[in-house]
């Protein structure tokens, strides 16, 4: 999830006209919605995002677009249309951005050149002045090798277009566990959700500070009722720190995985 000034941008099930769960090869679509914002926190007018159909882009996992609205992040997977050569995992996702193009929508997607075929890599997030790149992703070999099941990674964006290469967060913010879904805040807050010992149960949504070398504080668990029994995970927050949404499995809710709001009460 995002929030893009006042516009919310998430990813659900696509529907048919029937309501029932779209599928491709097999397996249930995800695509990238977006809404408008209340006053009361509700998510209103949603529709999809409009993603050029010549792309063969059927599955999203996540996405994020840029501050100037100019590109999005998708994490998707290959199909039998676009699958590259050579040998690869068809269950790794890959992170990959695109242009916008009036008429015809987002176009022009292009694989980020970092992302190596046997690896998976997900959960896009940009900062507030889109110049650095944060993704899950697994990893392995020298000093930036996944701990857990996935860690949390770093790339700058550079002005002409290019990137550094993956950089992981280290020890205080990743864990031998699995990491996923960061969102880095106006106030270079990092929150993210991870499964590792001593938490509520599931997924839970931790935060770490950045310090101003640009390492991270030693992550901290969220409190509840942010945090519950179940799955929680993919927390975002507005540029004054007033009011957010995150996703949740807990057993209140009406779905499969359903998205809360929440405010700060001064």
């Amino acid at each position: 999830m995002q929030i893009n000034r006042s516009r919310v941008v998430f990813t659900s099930y696509l529907l048919d006209k029937k309501g029932r769960v779209k599928r491709f090869e097999g397996n249930p679509m995800l695509t990238v919605f977006e809404g408008d914002l209340s006053e009361d926190g509700k998510i209103v007018n949603v529709t999809p995002i409009k993603i050029d159909s010549k792309q063969n882009i059927s599955h999203i996992t996540s996405a994020t677009i840029s501050p100037n609205g100019k590109h999005i992040y998708l994490a998707t997977n290959y199909t039998r249309k676009n699958m590259p050569k050579g040998n690869f995992n068809e269950a790794n996702f890959h992170i990959t951005v695109g242009e916008f193009k009036t008429g015809i929508g987002w176009t022009n997607f292009k694989v980020l050149p970092f992302c190596k075929l046997k690896y998976s890599y997900a959960h896009p997030a940009l900062d507030k002045d889109g110049k650095i790149l944060y993704f899950t992703a697994n990893i392995r070999g020298g000093k930036n090798t996944t701990r857990g099941g996935s860690d949390i990674f770093k790339v700058d964006i550079f002005a002409d277009g290019t990137y550094s290469d993956p950089k992981n967060l280290g020890s205080k913010v990743n864990s031998y566990s699995r990491e996923m879904f960061p969102f880095m805040s106006a106030d270079n807050t990092l929150y993210f959700a991870s499964n590792r010992p001593n938490g509520f149960g599931g997924f839970d949504i931790y935060k770490s500070i950045m310090n101003t070398d640009g390492t991270f504080k030693k992550a901290e668990k969220l409190p509840q009722p942010i945090n519950s029994k179940q799955d929680d995970f993919c927390l975002i927050i507005d540029s004054k720190n007033k009011t957010g949404y995150f996703s949740s499995k807990r057993l209140e809710g009406k779905g499969d995985d359903d998205i809360y709001y929440f405010k700060q009460i001064d």
